[in-house]
This record gives structure tokens, sequence and C-alpha cells, in this order.
């Protein structure tokens, strides 16, 4: 089974398939699976924004065919002198053309003079997901600090350079990639939905009721052929949670036969 990714951001879907890594799944970004659509991300939190997302990818009829978990996230920085801006307009926060070194120069300007006491802030990323049966999930996930007073770092990318970590003495863009990933708001909540994803995949394995010998009665020789039928009829039963019976699961071998 494929994820596909809502994004085109590069460093982001390194940050993704760097937590992802072992899953067991081919991780595509849209471009890579072929998906070229614009979406309208007018949700009023992260978490509508990245169900928006998902659920837009997830009813394109080649995204359908491919039998794909589609996963999307929308993420921002929140900073509570700022009443919580920029917020879900992170993103858009100046103009969606302005680099990130004048996004970062203009808060750090709004915040000159603003004691360390409240200068607190936290990344949020929202990641939705949409299953090939249609079953949609979506979870938050944080990283706290504050807002720093300069410019700091190059490992990182967006806020990371202004987003100061007390405990670690450095902003997140000064932190090494393997520790960001630990700490991170992405990675805190892909690991959320990784625990949901691997729990969904292990329902359906015991909902897999049919066993070899089963197959072997109803006429199928021992051998590969088995193994890659029940292979077939795993992906069914996950396209198919309804179809957990024994009777259910020979029906679809008898089909597959035919």
């Amino acid at each position: 089974m494929k994820i596909i990714f809502a994004t085109g951001n590069k460093n982001k879907m390194t940050e993704i398939r760097q937590i992802l890594r072992d899953l067991g799944m081919e991780i595509l970004s849209m471009k890579e699976a072929g998906v070229d659509i614009d979406i309208v991300e007018d949700g009023k939190s992260f978490e509508e924004n990245a169900m928006i997302k998902a659920s837009a990818i997830a009813e394109l009829p080649e995204v359908r065919a491919m039998d794909a978990i589609v996963l999307a996230d929308d993420s921002g920085l929140e900073i509570d002198y700022l009443n919580k801006e920029p917020g879900i307009y992170s993103a858009r926060y100046a103009g969606t053309d302005t680099s990130y070194d004048i996004k970062n120069s203009l808060l750090l300007s709004r915040m000159k003079g603003v004691p360390d006491k409240q200068r607190t802030a936290r990344f949020v990323c929202a990641v939705a997901a949409v299953f090939p049966n249609g079953d949609k999930e979506v979870v938050r996930g944080t990283m706290e600090g504050c807002i720093g007073y300069e410019i700091a770092g190059a490992n990182g990318f967006g806020y990371d350079p202004i987003f100061f970590l007390p405990e670690y003495g450095c902003t997140s863009a000064e932190l090494a990639p393997e520790k960001k990933n630990e700490l991170s708001h992405r990675g805190e909540a892909l690991r959320m939905m990784r625990q949901i994803m691997e729990k969904k995949q292990c329902l359906s394995i015991r909902q897999l009721a049919v066993t070899g010998t089963d197959l072997i009665a109803a006429g199928m020789k021992p051998g590969k052929e088995i193994g890659e039928v029940l292979k077939q009829l795993l992906d069914y039963v996950l396209e198919n949670p309804e179809a957990n019976t024994k009777e259910q699961l020979l029906e679809q071998v008898q089909k597959t036969m035919a």
C-alpha cells in the first residue's frame, strides 16, 4: 500500500520520509503521485485545513485507483503575545510569495521589546488521513518554545530560525535533523498518525479469517499462489472492513479464481 502526502514541499517530504521510513509503505508527494490540483484551504483550524486537503486528493479518480492512504498536514506558528498570530495563516503571513527571511524579520520587529516571559509560542501541526475504505482521522502535535531575538540556524526551514527552545539553548533550526524530528510538532503528529495506521492494519489482519488450509479446501494449490491470494485478501479487507467472515472472504476468493 502507498501513502500520498499532500505537499510539494521538498523539505517537508524529507522530514516525513525520515519519520515514517520503517513503516513499510512507499511515500509519495503529490507530484510523484501525478496529482496536480489547487485546493482552497478555507478552514477555521489546522485540523479543518488538513482534512480539506486530504479529502480533496482522496476523492480524485486517479488516487482512488491507487488504493492509497492520503495524508495531509496543516501547520503553523502561534505567538501568544500576538494573539496566536500568524496561526493558520502562517504560510500566507505577509504574502504567500514573501520569503521567510522577511516573514521572520517582520515577526522579530513586532516582538521588539517584549520580555522573555511574554514571548511564549508553539508550533502546531495537524495531520489528517483518508483511508481507502473512506475512514478519516485527524491528530494534532505541538512543540512549545518562545520567539528568539535574532534569526539563527540553517538546519530548518520556515519559522525555525526564530523559534527558540530554552531547554536546548538554541532555535529549532540549530537542532540536528534527527533531534528536530524527535521534538517537532510534525514528528509528534506523524507518530500519532502512524499508531492509528498500524492499529488499522493489525485489525485488518485479525479480520482475515481465512487460512491457507481454507484456500486449499477451496481448490487452490499449495505454495506461492496461496500467499499471493492471502495478500490480495488482506488488501480487500483494508478496503472493505465489513467483510470479516470466512464465508465472505471465500466468496471473494471464488470471484478471484473465476
